[in-house]
């Protein structure tokens, strides 16, 4: 979200605020604790984070410009529902822009940036063995848009951004193989091919990965019951 060039701190407070509140929400879907469908209630956000409604309308309006939210007039904000068609065309936009990055990553990557990959996937089946499926999910999300980073295409990487963010929903709702998720070959041979800089393997491998995630979804299966808006914004543990 752009913010204004205002320097009035009530201004500023508010927009640091709203923030924050975005990526609580954001992260929330992401792990799949805010299921598709549900109905985010200004005042019942506002008592969790403790801001005003005002605060709260901001971050669901800019997480309606990234389609993870939608507003409806009269009814209020809930967690955005991608239709069938929308989770097809997801998928396969991810199968014809990720190949590319990754073809590209492997001509730039440093080894900083592979140590980074690695970190990520060690927290990825960290988060698989401890039985946290949502943070699996979510970090398996940050590996692709790292790699896209990696590439050094900006507007790339900001379409992958919005379509992996996108896939979060799309597999709340669909997803019927869960082990397609974290298989454990998968991104440890994709770092491999980018760290050996072999474009043409690391290419292929996204391409094949990217199919095989598209086909375990399960495009007549409905969303689960969510919980309660209170329940799904407690951070584990607390």
């Amino acid at each position: 979200m752009n913010k204004p060039h205002s320097t009035q701190p009530r201004t500023l407070h508010r927009l640091a605020a709203s923030d924050r509140v975005a990526e609580a929400l954001s992260l929330a879907i992401h792990e799949h604790r805010l299921s598709p469908g549900t109905k985010l209630g200004e005042d019942e956000i506002g008592e969790v984070y403790g801001v005003s409604r005002t605060i709260v309308r901001t971050a669901l309006q800019s997480l309606a410009h990234i389609q993870l939210v939608e507003m409806h007039r009269n009814r209020g904000a809930f967690v955005a529902q991608p239709s069938q068609q929308e989770a097809r065309e997801v998928f396969e936009a991810r199968e014809l822009l990720e190949p590319r990055t990754a073809h590209m990553a492997a001509a730039r990557a440093t080894a900083a940036d592979i140590d980074t990959l690695r970190a990520h996937i060690a927290e990825e089946h960290a988060a698989m063995a401890a039985g946290d499926r949502g943070r699996a999910l979510h970090l398996s999300g940050l590996f692709h848009i790292e790699i896209a980073r990696i590439a050094g295409q900006t507007t790339i990487a900001g379409f992958v951004d919005e379509l992996i963010a996108r896939s979060s929903l799309i597999i709340a709702l669909y997803w019927r193989r869960e082990s397609a998720l974290c298989e454990s070959h998968a991104h440890h041979d994709l770092i491999e091919a980018i760290a050996g800089r072999d474009g043409p393997s690391a290419e292929d491998l996204m391409r094949s990965h990217l199919v095989d995630l598209h086909s375990a979804l399960d495009l007549h299966r409905s969303a689960a019951p969510a919980r309660s808006l209170k329940e799904a914004l407690q951070k584990p543990g607390s």
